[in-house]
């Protein structure tokens, strides 16, 4: 096994190869390829829990703050380390090492670890503090392998000791008589949850005053009540203040006083105030006389009283100088300051003993001891009497007990030690008293001011009776110390407090020797403990300077050498030390003027003290400058991240300084001055701008209601960083009501308006469009530098950023084109999209959706009915009209195209698919008559969608085909939502009736009709057309009842509003037959009518016919005339073609416009086969529109693969102006299927004869007695067979065959037929008649207005010179014929009569003649008019005349060809003579009469051809011609013979001199014909022909250009 260490130095991938030689003498190698991919190891920081709301903002984010702690008491908590990164993490774990701390209260027992791949490591750190309210501070830094991450860990705690109060620092026990005792209560209270140890000082066995637990335990946040009794043994005054040593807290002093009388010695009552007084009179040094000197002092005038009862001098003896008060001292200045512990005191003694403390050693049972002297000594100007405590049971007593010591003298006490016991430790407090002898009785004392209490004096004595050889009892205790002294400054006491517990079942005597470090002072440094008791020390030092100094106190037990404690402890003097980050140098990027930068600059204590920070800014930098906190407290070695804000407001550099000032936090008397550091701050000043990358940013289309997202790049070229705040404008255009726009909320959301942006960097910018309007929204978004001085005015500096440009949309569906095939086949187009509504449909799919309709976006299933709700204001009938049951279904399909520029999604959704699936106990099982009518549709499939659902992408069509099944009777009624994702929801209801097939039914599709708008008192009112539709097998008989249009025409003054023209007809099955209607108008207003459609043995039907009629002179004829004819939205061209088909035509509907009488209006379409290997066979069905002189060009032919037939279709209306509406039909076979056809009907009639006279005898049959049948083929069902004689059955045999034709099978439904079968086995051969192939049926809408010409020429006057008068050559006017054939002469409201001078009246001639006469005469007489008329002679002769009415020319054309024909040819005859003549006198004229006789005939002959342009049949040939030539152009050029998008040539033709002049003239010009330069030769030559009959006509009647589409092209003559 070989073992492979990878150790990398760099992130990457590592490839090494790795060779292994072995063997004998052939060494032999192998190679592996070594791989392994380095990564930089990240290591995460979570602290648990929450975070310490004190933590200063800044570089510190991992914090670990353990709280508040108690003293004594160890914290843990952990910290996790997570590895973000996919390798394992080596790490090390080290804290920051200072070397004046060497008492460390944070540890972490882990230096080092392995964090795995995103895995973590968990720390735990412990927190042990020791001196009560230190706040702690500490880092570890956590590195990883390589050094490459450091991340520095800050941790905090603080120590919280016990915090006992005493409720009273007085016990006043009154007086009492000698040898009684009296008890009262102290309370004292532990405000903290850290429990206390407590210890009174003093030995209530042998003192006067005595407490029932001198020490103990008072746990947290508890009240404990001592009882502290009151035995005095001499009748005086007895005051003792005792103090209680707290462990960790500083001492509490409480007085104990009370009085003891007897029956002779009543001393004065002591009281608190006496101590007040007594305290104040010490500060003033007035306690050393005695009362009586006092007294006397006080009547002298050498004392006063001040105003709280002490005693003061005199003013004048003070000079003037304000008496001294008594302030409590500190609990341990006090405490130590007592001039026995130390030198120093802070009031001189009056009394004093000496000594404090003594061992008498070793000591011989029951032998005394040597007696120890003690000397007191009296400091006072008065008597006093000393009086020591006796204490029975114990091994001490003084002798003697009471002694009188005279002013300024010492008296000599004996203390004798008589142990009783051997082996034994012995140890006790001595208790006396001094009082003044003079305060013996209260007699004595005048004034209460002069009362002076007793002082207390106390003895340590210790005594053991071991022997030398024998070893004392070993102690059992508990050592609480501090390693070190809280911190001060230098030159400065530090306390600190220690516990010793004995914890043995014996005494325990202890000794500090002090000699031994005088350095430290211990109070109390002798005694005992007793058992299970407790012995708190207190520990004073006095640093001097900064260096760290070590102290050793020995701890002497049980007065044994060997059983020495040594205590070790370290203090050290602290002085002023801040570190500043960086060196005191602190750097600001370049900025914008007027704004700000903000820097965290961190700071940091180096001391164990708390110390107060202050920083001071020039005044001239301060509005520059700035920082966050000004000031502030750094805890112990805690580093603190500050704010440093820069706002320059030059294009400067700058160099700033700052000054920090230190000092402690608790300020001492001798503290040293503030500490002054210097911070270097350096900045500039700069201007920037920001830009857009792309100024101009197009969205596009956006969904309405959706969102598109999009960046904006924000770009800042400048060195400094900018801070901007961007706002955004928004206009709203394409909307016809703005203020109602103005409102609408911004469409545009920005991710931010506020930013930051780094020098010479970039940002991105997020950005939202949601247009809630189908219109054009236009975004300006604007930016302003963002500074601290100036937010106000920010509106003011906005400058453009750039311009959003967006487009909201719907998706937008509609319905381009519809076809139907089946049984219904043969309904026209139009017809079709009347059944389907298909333009209201349209017409809703471009508006905008209502809020109700986007209720659900998207389809979904949403109801738990069978029947949903609707939440769309369109509900839309598609009707598929009528057939017969059983017939073919009735197929429709629609082309859907997404006319929009978004995705469109669809969907059919029948009522199931809106149904949400609900367990069936959820159901409800009553079902209402429609639900069941519609399970029933839906069960059966009568109703079908395919496709249901799909996608259109933008200018995507979709055929979808919609059917329905005639399986059943009965109308079919389903409700299909159409329903557009993020759109339109309109519901759809498929309607359809199915018959039985001998009823007569006669389909409508709605039961309101509504007439073209007509003219008030248009004398010609145009014909308009209402159209049935059979919809049933059988003919269908109708009558109109005309009862109703009576009464509106009685209401109307018997004006006919209302004439129906064919109130009665037929219409074949499965065609539509028209009622011919005439509307005329009396008033500009709508009119209505009911009509009951009486059918002949069917069903009566009620009509509303509306119409309305408008002023001509309000609304034009040509406004109304062209909202009729565009009214039709059905496509012009085909667009959609079913299966199977394979012919198409280039248009399904042609609008010819408005269409004077006596017209003609053309237009071209082609038939176009599709198919690629099959040729068609067409066939025009127009035998019914003959009557309407309407012509196709072919009627029928063939056309082959891939090609395209053009047909003409010329529309000729004559009589009625009327509303033309032609549906042409052109039906197609596939030739091939057609000729098939007629070869399979020939031979069957070839057989059927052969059939008929042939027939077959068999010998099997011959003796057969069957009846003979009839050789014929016939049904089953026929009308009947014929009847043979009997001789006949011996030669036939066989049955009679059945006709051949086909019959409905019983078995099958109705409608479904099937051909003949045959009766016998041996008829098989017998074959059925076939039946031509199904039709391709391809309709053509034919829509026009023929008016009047009249009316065209008042109404139409530009467009009348577009169209040629075709004038007829009858004598007679043309009458307009009805449905009836007659002519109605009494109706002069429908046809004008006309007027004959004939019939007027010998008046009415009169005034004709008398105003022709002035007329004529006026214009002879005016020589305009005479010029005129010689201009009119010279002019070209038109085709035709314009300036009359169409039955006027008629009449006068009429009239005037006979005329002229006949004049034409007598002259002619008489010319033919008079030429004869001519010819005869020529030979006896001159040459100059024959010159003069030349001219005049010439000058008869152009007159001659004058007269005969003029007829109407020149004028008929002329227009033919043109346009058979105009036709051939088409042709041609739809054939790709002629390229009319040439550019132009130019045509010169020789002169011919048999030509007049007029055409010389012609000949010798150069014609730029530039559409037909591509032409050949014979074709230039009809042109040319063209242009010479031009140049006798009036050429501006035609039109000057001709468009030739192959889809379709348009002529009109």
């Amino acid at each position: 096994m070989v073992k492979v260490i990878f150790q990398p130095k760099v992130a990457g991938v590592h490839n090494a190869a790795a060779t292994c030689w072995f063997g004998g003498e052939v060494k032999q190698q192998r190679t592996i390829q070594l791989k392994a991919l380095a990564k930089y190891p990240y290591l995460c920081v979570s602290v648990t829990g929450k975070k310490s709301k004190g933590v200063q903002p800044g570089k510190f984010q991992d914090v670990l703050c353990f709280g508040s702690v108690p003293v004594g008491t160890t914290v843990e908590k952990s910290v996790e380390i997570f590895n973000m990164s996919v390798v394992d993490a080596p790490c090390r774990i080290e804290r920051a090492r200072d070397p004046l701390l060497c008492d460390y209260v944070f540890s972490c027992d882990v230096s080092e670890g392995v964090v795995p791949a995103k895995g973590k490591l968990v720390l735990c750190i412990r927190f042990q503090p020791q001196i009560v309210g230190e706040h702690s501070t500490d880092y570890f830094t956590i590195t990883s392998a390589g050094c490459h991450l450091e991340t520095v860990l800050k941790v905090a705690g603080s120590c919280k000791g016990p915090s006992v109060s005493l409720h009273q620092y007085s016990v006043d026990f009154d007086w009492i008589n000698l040898g009684k005792s009296s008890t009262q209560t102290l309370k004292m209270s532990n405000m903290s949850d850290v429990p206390a140890y407590y210890q009174f000082d003093i030995d209530c066995k042998g003192s006067v005053f005595s407490l029932d637990r001198p020490c103990g335990v008072l746990e947290g946040t508890t009240t404990l009540m001592l009882k502290v009794i009151f035995r005095p043994t001499h009748t005086m005054n007895y005051h003792r203040r005792v103090v209680c040593l707290v462990h960790h807290q500083e001492p509490m002093y409480v007085d104990f006083f009370g009085t003891c009388h007897s029956d002779t010695a009543k001393p004065t009552t002591l009281q608190e105030r006496h101590l007040s007084w007594y305290r104040t009179n010490m500060v003033r040094g007035l306690t050393f006389y005695p009362p009586d000197i006092l007294s006397v002092m006080l009547k002298d005038g050498k004392l006063q009283i001040d105003e709280k009862g002490a005693l003061m001098l005199p003013p004048e003896i003070s000079e003037d100088q304000p008496p001294k008060e008594y302030f409590e001292p500190n609990a341990m200045t006090e405490y130590f300051y007592d001039g026995v512990s130390s030198d120093l005191a802070l009031f001189p003694a009056h009394v004093s003993v000496s000594p404090r403390e003594y061992d008498f050693g070793w000591c011989e049972p029951p032998v005394k001891a040597e007696p120890l002297s003690l000397c007191v000594t009296n400091h006072t100007k008065g008597s006093i009497i000393v009086v020591w405590t006796p204490c029975h049971g114990s091994a001490f007593h003084v002798d003697p007990e009471i002694c009188d010591i005279p002013p300024l003298k010492s008296s000599t006490f004996y203390v004798f030690c008589k142990p009783t016991q051997v082996n034994s430790l012995y140890a006790a407090e001595l208790e006396g008293f001094a009082v003044y002898k003079v305060m013996r009785h209260y007699t004595n004392i005048e004034n209460d001011a002069t009362i002076c209490p007793s002082w207390c004096l106390t003895v340590r004595l210790r005594a053991h009776t071991y022997e030398a050889e024998c070893v004392h009892f070993l102690p059992q205790y508990i050592l609480d110390v501090p390693k070190t002294f809280p911190p001060v400054v230098p030159d400065t006491d530090t306390y600190c407090s220690m516990l010793l517990s004995n914890t043995s079942t014996s005494l325990i005597t202890f000794i500090v020797n002090q000699t031994a470090c005088p350095s430290v002072l211990v109070k109390p440094s002798s005694g005992y403990i007793i058992p299970g008791g407790h012995q708190i020390f207190f520990l004073s030092t006095h640093p001097v300077n900064t260096v760290l100094q070590k102290h050793v106190l020995p701890l002497e037990l049980n007065s044994y050498p060997a059983y020495t404690k040594e205590i070790v402890l370290q203090s050290c003097g602290q002085s002023l030390l801040l570190l500043l980050e960086g060196d005191g140098n602190l750097y600001f990027k370049p900025l914008q003027i007027g704004t700000s930068s903000t820097r965290m600059y961190t700071i940091k204590n180096c001391t164990r003290l708390p110390m107060v920070f202050t920083w001071k800014i020039h005044q001239s930098d301060s509005k520059i400058l700035s920082v966050s906190p000004t000031a502030g407290i750094l805890q112990p070695y805690e580093a603190m991240a500050q704010a440093w804000t820069f706002t320059p407001d030059k294009e400067i550099k700058y160099l700033m300084q700052a000054m920090v000032c230190v000092k402690w936090k608790s300020p001492d008397p001798v503290s040293p001055k503030d500490v002054h550091y210097v911070l270097r701050v350096t900045g500039e000043g700069a201007l920037g701008k920001i830009r857009a990358q792309k100024e101009h940013l197009n969205l596009g289309n956006v969904l309405v209601g959706d969102q598109k997202s999009c960046s904006i790049v924000l770009l800042n070229d400048g060195i400094c960083t900018l801070n901007y705040i961007l706002s955004v404008e928004q206009l709203i255009t394409g909307s016809r009501n703005r203020e109602e726009v103005c409102s609408d909320p911004l469409a545009l959301e920005l991710e931010h308006s506020k930013g930051t942006i780094p020098a010479r960097s970039k940002a991105f910018v997020q950005i939202k469009a949601r247009p809630a309007r189908r219109l054009h929204y236009t975004w300006s978004i604007k930016y302003a530098i963002c500074t601290s001085r100036d937010l106000a005015s920010t509106k003011k500096k906005q400058q453009l950023l750039c311009c959003i440009v967006a487009t909201g949309v719907y998706p937008t569906l509609r319905i381009t084109d519809a076809c139907i095939t089946g049984i219904a086949s043969s309904i026209s187009k139009l017809h079709l999209w009347k059944l389907f509504s298909l333009d209201t449909l349209n017409e809703f799919l471009e508006q905008d959706p209502t809020p109700g309709e986007l209720t659900y976006s998207v389809p979904t299933r949403h109801s738990t009915c069978l029947i949903p709700p609707v939440y769309t204001s369109l509900l839309l009938d598609f009707d598929f009209g009528s057939a017969p049951v059983g017939s073919e279904p009735t197929i429709v399909t629609l082309l859907l195209e997404n006319k929009g520029v978004v995705p469109v999604d669809w969907a059919f959704l029948f009522p199931s698919d809106q149904k949400m699936d609900v367990e069936h106990w959820a159901e409800d099982a009553d079902f209402t008559p429609q639900e069941l009518h519609q399970m029933r549709i839906q069960d059966n499939q009568l109703f079908s969608v395919s496709p249901k659902s799909g996608t259109l992408l933008p200018r995507q069509e979709k055929s979808v085909q919609l059917s329905h099944r005639h399986d059943f009777i009965g109308t079919d009624r389903l409700p299909v939502l159409l329903k557009i994702s993020h759109g339109h929801e309109i519901l759809l209801t498929f309607i359809s009736m199915t018959v039985e097939r001998d009823q007569r039914y006669i389909h409508f599709a709605s039961t309101k009709h509504v007439f073209s708008p007509t003219a008030v008192g248009d004398s010609h009112p145009p014909t308009q057309i209402y159209k049935l539709c059979n919809g049933g097998s059988m003919p269908v008989k109708f009558e109109v009842q005309l009862d109703n249009i009576g009464k509106i025409k009685e209401k109307n003054f018997q004006h006919p509003v209302f004439v129906c023209l064919t109130p009665k007809g037929e219409i074949p099955p499965g065609e539509t037959g028209h009622i011919e209607w005439i509307f005329s108008p009396l008033e500009a207003k709508a009119y209505m009518v009911d009509v009951l459609i009486h059918i002949l043995d069917g069903e009566s039907t009620q009509i509303t016919f509306q119409g309305v009629g408008y002023n001509p002179n309000i609304v034009g004829e040509a406004v109304t005339s062209s909202q009729i004819l565009s009214s039709a939205a059905i496509p012009g061209s085909a667009k959609l073609t079913v299966p199977g088909q394979a012919a198409t035509l280039s248009h399904h509907r042609i609008c010819l416009g408005n269409i004077p009488d006596c017209t003609k209006a053309g237009r071209l379409v082609f038939l176009n086969n599709i198919s690629k290997t099959k040729a068609v066979v067409f066939t025009w069905q127009i035998s019914f529109y003959k009557e309407k002189v309407l012509e196709i060009a072919p009627e029928s032919g063939v056309a082959q693969p891939g090609e395209s037939i053009p047909c003409f279709i010329t529309l000729q209306p004559t009589g009625n102006p009327s509303f033309c509406r032609i549906n042409l039909v052109c039906e197609v076979h596939i030739q091939e299927s057609l000729a098939q056809y007629e070869r399979d009907l020939h031979e069957w009639e070839k057989e059927k004869e052969q059939q008929a006279v042939e027939f077959t005898i068999t010998e099997k049959d011959l003796g057969s007695k069957k009846k003979p049948t009839s050789p014929l083929v016939r049904l089953s069902g026929s009308a009947g067979t014929e009847n043979l004689p009997e001789s006949s059955a011996v030669i036939r045999k066989y049955k009679t065959l059945p006709p051949i034709k086909s019959h409905p099978t019983p078995s099958q439904p109705p409608g479904h037929i099937e051909r003949g079968l045959l009766l016998d086995k041996d008829t098989n051969q017998v074959r059925v008649k076939p039946e031509p192939p199904t039709p391709l049926l391809l309709h053509l809408d034919v829509s026009a207005r023929s008016y009047a010409i009249e009316e065209f020429l008042s109404n139409f006057t530009l467009d009348f010179p577009r169209y040629f008068l075709c004038r007829p050559f009858s004598s007679q006017p043309s009458e307009s014929k009805f449905v009836d054939g007659n002519r109605h002469g009494n109706r002069t409201d429908m046809e004008p009569k006309w007027l004959s001078l004939a019939a007027a009246s010998k008046e009415e001639l009169e005034v004709v003649t008398d105003i022709l006469t002035g007329v004529i005469r006026s214009l002879l007489e005016n020589g305009q008019f005479q010029k005129s008329v010689r201009k009119i002679q010279d002019e070209p002769i038109p085709y035709f005349s314009q300036f009359q009415s169409a039955k006027s020319a008629e009449l006068q054309d009429s009239k005037e060809g006979s005329t002229i024909l006949s004049r034409v040819s007598a002259s002619t005859d008489l010319d033919f003579e008079k030429d004869g003549m001519r010819k005869k006198m020529s030979q006896e004229t001159s040459p100059s009469d024959l010159q003069e006789s030349c001219e005049t005939f010439h000058h008869k002959q152009l007159r001659k051809k004058e007269i005969i342009n003029r007829q109407p049949a020149v004028g008929n040939i002329v227009e033919l011609v043109l346009e058979n030539t105009l036709q051939n152009i088409l042709i041609e050029a739809s054939r790709g013979e002629v390229v009319l998008t040439a550019w132009p040539g130019v045509i010169s033709l020789p002169p011919q001199p048999s030509r007049s002049a007029n055409l010389r003239q012609l000949h010798s010009r150069v014609h730029e014909i530039s559409p037909f330069c591509g032409w050949p030769r014979h074709r230039r030559r009809t042109l040319c022909y063209r242009e010479h009959m031009d140049s006798h006509c009036d050429n501006s009647h035609y039109p000057q250009s001709v468009p030739a589409e192959r889809s379709g092209i348009s002529f009109e003559m």
